[in-house]
């Protein structure tokens, strides 16, 4: 997939070198190596569908934009006839001939023009869709990446707590094996440590289907294999200590479907000019050259004829059913309506930014509040579990204490991916997704 200079709010970091380097777009199985946040995204854009169609999309408009060109160039036909006259019963002999046409608009009040500013401003609407249409497969892949990292995490966690509750177990049996426990302790351990095989299972499974959905995402069999790379712990937004005021202003000048917006009222307004200029006059030079080879009997003197016109013909629509009337009005009604809908999508685009803002200070803020729960919860198990093997607790205490730093660990993993991806919200709500993945170069 080709991504065009055009896109000058989003140039994002150049799939087709992955693509040359590894054949991405024909490759069946995931390249077997340890990948980024970057590599998964430059793989994924090179074997997308949905952003190839877009891209497409993007290039026929871009065409129809350099048709658009063509009003300021000569017109040229060319005409090859041959026939035969029937009457009286007979065919008369061949006729045949040829000729040449030419015709140039020389002036139309400015409707070819309008236009081609029509045409131009579509080409860039259709460009915005484009851009907003990759950045939010970029941020789809990014949320499914960390789900997968959160995953892993929850993993290497219930492993964790599955050898907590072994040791738990171990230690409960031989308690009881000395008389200082009674066999409830080691039913309470076995308990516990079924209960954290199911968890470990779980995460598993979990971790099967947060896969399966970023290879889905990626164009291969959810049964294959990837290997990712973790994130690093320092988070160092250039967003994340701006004001909502400065985001906004950032998102005005970057985020697509606003540009989209304002493309489209620009095309909107240049087809009502259009529009009204269609009534207007139009002045052409234009310019003939004939030749005929027929019967002497049509021709007295028989062989061959050249003659040829040159002139320029003004034109102008008088009545044409009330079409061009409607047809302005029409064009007018599209123009204010695409007013209305550039205010709607500044609107959105602002509660947009306002709500990607608030969720990742929110995260930030429910981080440090698990990273201190995580903290606690861990000395509190480890201190009852000591307690534990010295009589002071009971094992009922200790597992309360499991519970707590099971549930502590998960909030903990949750909490740092989570941000993660609010932080790359935030990013697409400005419209400046690319930020994020040049943070993980």
């Amino acid at each position: 997939m080709k991504i065009t200079k055009f896109m000058g709010v989003f140039v994002i970091i150049p799939a087709v070198s992955f693509a040359a380097e590894n054949n991405c777009m024909n490759r069946t199985t995931v390249p077997d190596k340890v990948l980024d946040l970057v590599s998964v995204v430059e793989l994924g854009l090179c074997r997308n569908p949905e952003t190839a169609s877009a891209y497409y999309s993007l290039e026929s408009a871009r065409f129809n934009k350099n048709a658009g060109y063509a009003n300021y160039l000569p017109s040229i036909n060319a005409n090859v006839t041959l026939g035969k006259n029937y009457q009286n019963k007979n065919w008369d002999e061949s006729q045949y001939g040829a000729s040449i046409s030419a015709s140039y608009l020389i002036f139309d009040f400015g409707k070819r023009l309008a236009d081609l500013n029509q045409l131009s401003a579509i080409w860039r609407a259709t460009g915005f869709e484009y851009n907003e249409r990759v950045q939010n497969y970029i941020y789809g892949i990014i949320g499914a990446y960390y789900a997968l990292l959160n995953a892993d995490a929850d993993i290497i966690s219930a492993k964790k707590s599955q050898e907590v509750a072994k040791t738990a177990l171990d230690i409960a049996k031989k308690k009881f094996n000395a008389g200082v426990v009674a066999r409830a302790d080691v039913l309470k351990a076995e308990t516990t440590l079924a209960s954290r095989d199911l968890d470990l299972e779980r995460a598993k499974n979990n971790r099967e289907i947060t896969k399966g959905t970023l290879l889905t995402k990626l164009s291969f069999s959810a049964n294959q294999h990837i290997t990712i790379a973790d994130m690093p712990n320092e988070f160092g937004s250039p967003h994340e200590n701006e004001s909502i005021d400065k985001l906004i202003e950032i998102a005005r000048t970057k985020r697509p479907d606003l540009l989209r917006a304002m493309a489209n009222k620009d095309a909107a307004w240049h087809r009502r000019n259009s529009a009204f200029l269609k009534n207007l006059p139009s002045i052409t030079a234009t310019g003939t050259i004939t030749w005929n080879d027929d019967d002497a009997q049509f021709f007295a003197t028989g062989g061959s004829h050249v003659n040829g016109t040159i002139g320029i013909r003004a034109s102008m629509p008088i009545f044409a059913g009330f079409a061009n009337m409607y047809g302005v009005r029409s064009a007018n009604a599209l123009y204010e309506g695409s007013n209305e809908n550039l205010r709607i999508t500044n609107d959105t685009a602002v509660l947009d930014v306002f709500t990607a803002y608030q969720n990742y200070k929110t995260a930030q803020n429910v981080l440090e509040q698990t990273k201190t729960l995580l903290k606690s919860a861990t000395e509190s198990e480890r201190v009852t579990a000591g307690m534990y093997r010295v009589g002071r607790a009971t094992m009922l205490d200790w597992q309360t204490a499991q519970a707590e730093l099971v549930s502590a660990q998960k909030q903990n993993n949750a909490a740092k991916y989570d941000l993660f991806t609010k932080r790359a919200a935030v990013a697409l709500a400005i419209g400046d997704i690319k930020s994020e993945l040049e943070k993980e170069k």
